[in-house]
């Protein structure tokens, strides 16, 4: 398993933002608020240049 197996089993969702627009907002909070970060569930495949926070 490439996953931790508490991770994989407590994974509620994802939230993503590409690290250029997170630069040019300032702060996670200002990208969130422009409606810029994208909420993801398990059958999404990772981009590069992705910020991720997941929630468990």
């Amino acid at each position: 398993r490439a996953i931790h197996g508490d991770f994989e089993e407590k994974f509620i969702k994802a939230e993503i933002v590409n690290w250029r627009t997170l630069l040019e907002t300032g702060s996670y909070a200002a990208a969130r608020e422009k409606g810029l970060i994208k909420t993801e569930g398990r059958e999404y495949v990772v981009q590069d240049g992705d910020v991720i926070e997941f929630k468990i």
